[in-house]
């Protein structure tokens, strides 16, 4: 079983994506943001993560969070918004 603070980690983790997901969603609806600019946030997050050198302890972690974000644009900006 996990520990309580890997628990507590992932739980942060989640909340984090969780919130800047739904502000560059409000953003994008309040016009603050065109749909060109949240990608574009998005993409620069997801090369800073893809960036990370391979033999870093924590690569594995960063390749994930790199294909979390992609994952983020394909469905949110491809979809209707909500």
């Amino acid at each position: 079983m996990a520990s309580t603070n890997d628990i507590n980690d992932v739980a942060a983790g989640c909340a984090a994506l969780a919130i800047c997901e739904s502000l560059l969603l409000a953003l994008t609806e309040l016009k603050v943001l065109d749909d060109s600019d949240a990608r574009g946030i998005l993409e620069d997050a997801a090369a800073t993560h893809r960036g990370v050198e391979g033999g870093a302890p924590d690569a594995v972690v960063h390749q994930q969070a790199a294909h979390m974000i992609e994952h983020i644009i394909s469905v949110r900006l491809a979809s209707p918004r909500r």
